[in-house]
């Protein structure tokens, strides 16, 4: 078996067989110890001992911002030439190649993630450590049969992605969130926080935005609830997404986001970028961490406040986690209506408690029934996003927020998913979502911005079986 073959078999977790040692003398600085794979360790250390001499070479020329992408891969290229040519380990053509592509890619691109990125099936990679990577395909975790040389090699790829948005990582500073240049979502942990090692998540984003088709091709919602959204995003609807982590609440942010008509001026916040807005008019706003003196700091609140003053037709906001959801309350009560956002929560009732813990965090003194005012006046629709047991990803309630009775702030569900139908014979989830034949009260808004709802998208089944006012 080639030294190439047997090396991409080990890399992809499949046992080979141990080689009997060639004689030393062919295989000069190759020999390894009896018994092992010699070509694949023998061309694992080399790749190893070129790569440390390169970044001892380069050092912060690597991030030198000068230097384009072009200039910078020909400067490595140039310099790993050098360094392998004073290497005297015997290698073959396709040996010299395939080393120079990995240690290129490792230097310049994400090591051996760049596989699981550019594998569209992954929408999640989770590394706890050098040698353990776990990726998500279809809604499940499963080992990934890739590894880091090293803990040092997992920090130097984690070091080149926070350094690409301005970003930085370090014992100071051991946790961050960031991107990639394609807007896949990243957060990093290192020692002290992470105590067994560098750990790195990234969310994957699609190359190509998903649409409400696909959603409805993959059971997240049905056509009735694209059509209902759709007029609510148009009509000018506050809309809140509510969800768990991991349940697509951004990407159907997005979905949702491109109903929005082309005329109109949209403000995006976030975190980290992520939104693949594609109406002309859209301002993008990131917030920013402290620097290394602990200065300079831009919230997510900071950014809410600034939007307000840029004449925008729509906020959308990547996320509420903390103070700025008194803002954006504020925002959708004074005129900015068909605001969007999402917020972490397992029901519509949760998401409106959350949004109350979220405004007090603002530190205002505000009796609890105030809040609940500012909140049932401001927020028009509750979209509750869950994921399943078998997997899969799926919209189970759009709910009216109406108003308040007394100090409870009702709510009504328009849609809510069917659990009734049970599961197939490979245990996914027959059912859909249903309406439950409640006509909302926020059609008569719509009808007032020339959008009317045909009377069967609200569906006639059995409301005492599907939900009702609570």
């Amino acid at each position: 078996m080639k030294l190439l073959d047997r090396l991409d078999l080990l890399e992809a977790g499949t046992p080979v067989k141990p080689t009997a040692p060639a004689p030393a003398a062919a295989r000069g600085r190759l020999a390894v110890v009896p018994g092992r794979d010699s070509a694949a360790d023998a061309l694992g250390d080399l790749k190893e001992r070129v790569t440390e001499t390169l970044f001892g070479r380069l050092g912060a020329r690597l991030q030198d911002p000068s230097l384009s992408d072009d200039q910078l891969e020909a400067h490595v290229r140039d310099e790993l030439e050098r360094i392998i040519d004073g290497e005297s380990a015997p290698l073959s053509p396709a040996e010299r190649q395939r080393l120079l592509g990995d240690i290129s890619e490792d230097v310049l691109g994400y090591g051996p993630l760049q596989r699981l990125l550019d594998d569209e099936a992954v929408s999640e990679i989770m590394v706890n450590g050098a040698d353990n990577i776990f990726v998500e395909r279809s809604g499940k975790l499963v080992p990934a049969n890739i590894r880091f040389a090293t803990e040092g090699h997992l920090r130097r790829v984690i070091e080149r992605i926070v350094s690409q948005v301005g970003r930085r990582i370090d014992e100071s500073s051991p946790m961050v969130d960031a991107r990639l240049p394609d807007g896949s979502r990243v957060n990093a942990v290192i020692p002290p926080l992470a105590v067994d090692g560098p750990s790195l998540t990234i969310r994957k984003f699609s190359k190509d935005p998903l649409t409400s088709s696909d959603l409805v091709g993959f059971g997240t919602l049905s056509p009735e609830m694209v059509t209902l959204l759709s007029a609510c995003v148009r009509g000018r609807l506050n809309i809140l997404v509510s969800g768990g982590t991991g349940t697509g609440k951004t990407t159907l942010l997005n979905v949702m986001s491109g109903f929005i008509p082309s005329d109109e001026r949209i403000v995006t916040i976030e975190d980290a970028v992520e939104l693949q807005l594609h109406q002309d008019h859209v301002v993008r706003l990131e917030s920013r961490p402290a620097n290394i003196e602990g200065k300079g700091q831009i919230s997510i609140r900071d950014l809410v406040r600034n939007s307000l003053r840029m004449r925008p037709d729509r906020v959308v906001i990547g996320e509420c986690r903390g103070g700025e959801a008194l803002d954006m309350l504020q925002a959708m009560n004074t005129g900015h209506d068909g605001s969007l956002s999402t917020v972490h929560a397992n029901t519509p009732r949760d998401a409106i408690a959350r949004l109350e813990t979220m405004v007090l965090m603002a530190g205002m003194e505000l009796p609890v029934r105030a809040i609940r005012e500012q909140i049932a006046s401001a927020v028009d629709v509750i979209v509750q996003l869950s994921r399943l047991k078998d997997g899969s990803r799926r919209v189970t309630h759009i709910t009216e927020v109406q108003g308040m009775e007394g100090d409870v702030v009702t709510l009504q569900d328009v849609f809510l998913f069917d659990y009734s139908a049970g599961v197939d014979e490979s245990g996914r989830f027959r059912g859909k979502p249903q309406p439950t034949g409640i006509r909302p009260k926020f059609s008569k808004r719509l009808a007032d911005h020339g959008i009317e709802l045909a009377a069967d998208t609200f569906g006639a089944v059995d409301t005492g079986r599907l939900g009702a006012r609570r």
